[in-house]
């Protein structure tokens, strides 16, 4: 696998996406939507009930992340990224809405993979354990909705550079399915 490195910047067209495979390394500028579960819940009965979301989701970049309090001086505390699973019953309508990537940790199941193709829509892993350091390519945090989750309120990032790794790529590919397979060639 050819490692390549790309750099993006919000919001997402079809375009950025088509040369995307699974282990090329991405680097996002711009806006990305910080959301957890209850966001999510959120966001699914707004769009089911035809009401407008608190953000323009065409071409949008949701990050699966709750941040921690900014400490004195920061512009927002350590931000990484929690488990991509937990939002899979909520990624129809959040696609079927324009968004065209998420961030997470982990990996999708074969149904969010086929909804992702239905969509396309891309997956990227960001790495679980780093929220310290991915926090430095935060340049800008503004709630835009629910303060009262807390952590999980919906948050606009402002980012630079922001790395993440293509996990799932339009034609539906899985580098934790491949990275699997290989492994097990080599037991």
């Amino acid at each position: 696998m050819t490692v390549r490195t790309t750099h993006l910047t919000t919001p997402l067209k079809d375009a950025d996406l088509k040369n995307l495979k699974i282990g090329d390394k991405v680097l996002l500028s711009g806006e990305i939507y910080a959301a957890r579960d209850a966001a999510h819940k959120r966001l699914v009965k707004l769009f089911r009930e035809g009401a407008a979301l608190p953000f323009d989701p065409k071409g949008a970049v949701i990050y699966y992340t709750g941040p921690t309090p900014a400490r004195e001086g920061q512009i927002i505390g350590s931000c990484g990224p929690t488990t991509s699973s937990r939002m899979d019953a909520y990624m129809d309508d959040i696609l079927s809405a324009g968004v065209k990537a998420t961030i997470g940790k982990g990996g999708r199941s074969a149904e969010v993979r086929e909804i992702q193709r239905k969509y396309g829509a891309v997956y990227f892993s960001a790495v679980g354990g780093t929220g310290a350091i991915l926090s430095e390519n935060v340049t800008k945090v503004e709630l835009v909705a629910w303060e009262d989750l807390g952590t999980e309120a919906l948050r606009r990032l402002t980012v630079k550079d922001f790395p993440v790794i293509v996990a799932n790529d339009l034609a539906g590919n899985d580098i934790f399915l491949e990275a699997r397979t290989r492994w097990a060639r080599k037991i």
